[in-house]
């Protein structure tokens, strides 16, 4: 059975690009193993996951119901029940790596590790697939591979969560969330991935991301794959990116 392995802040992780994968990559047959900063279960964004201070954008917003499910699953299992610590995981011990995202600030000891910096440079150098959504593209444009001292995807072509729905979630909600949605203020997730590539047109920004995908509609989901990497935007992409990645593993 092939170990994925799946990173996670101790706060903060978007429930929807966590479960959604999570099952469907445990439904195939993998097997899902998290990493957490200190060994401890991780906790979601639990605005996204409730709802709480949305107000009348709720709807849009927060996790659809699918994705709450298949997160309110994935806490009772033992897998996520038990993770590693992020300095007790190698590359060699697993087939995979996914990268989440998150926005709340929570995620900042994710981004900024420098364990997981390391370990998604080793992955890219073993050529095993790696996946990142969101904000974990921003995980991957700051692994810098010392052979090149250049970040591990800077000849890749990907996308990320766009600066366009990251300032839009902001405009909308500010006035009662002040900077909720910037993970970096003065920073988009956008353009921190734009600042490693060799470049700027290897980064894919994909249809309008009106609509989520599902299980019945996944070219609603957009995403980039080249070579051994994967990447996708939003939440909304997150049935068709597992998808693309049971492919490769598969391959």
């Amino acid at each position: 059975m092939k170990k994925i392995l799946v990173p996670l802040p101790s706060y903060g992780f978007d429930p929807t690009e966590v479960a959604i994968p999570w099952a469907l990559l445990s439904k195939a047959g993998f097997d899902v193993i998290f990493s957490t900063p200190e060994g401890s279960e991780a906790s979601p964004d639990m605005r996204m996951l409730k709802g709480n201070s949305l107000g009348l954008l709720k709807p849009i917003l927060q996790a659809r119901h699918d994705a709450v499910d298949a997160c309110v699953a994935m806490q009772v299992s033992d897998e996520f029940s038990t993770p590693l610590k992020y300095d007790e995981v190698k590359e060699e011990s697993f087939d995979a790596l996914l990268l989440p995202g998150g926005h709340d600030k929570g995620v900042k000891e994710y981004l900024e590790s420098p364990v997981l910096q390391a370990l998604v440079v080793d992955f890219f150098v073993a050529n095993k697939p790696v996946a990142a959504i969101c904000h974990g593209v921003v995980l991957a444009a700051r692994s810098i591979d010392p052979r090149s001292e250049q970040s591990v995807i800077y000849d890749y072509k990907t996308t990320s969560l766009l600066k366009s729905q990251e300032l839009l979630a902001y405009n909308l909600t500010r006035l009662w969330l002040g900077d909720y949605y910037l993970t970096y203020p003065g920073l988009t997730v956008e353009d921190d991935v734009k600042s490693a590539l060799a470049d700027q047109s290897n980064f894919k920004t994909g249809p309008s991301p009106l609509f989520r995908d599902s299980q019945t509609k996944l070219k609603r989901g957009f995403f980039v794959k080249d070579r051994n990497y994967l990447s996708a935007r939003w939440p909304g992409d997150a049935y068709s990116f597992a998808y693309e990645f049971i492919k490769m593993l598969h391959a």
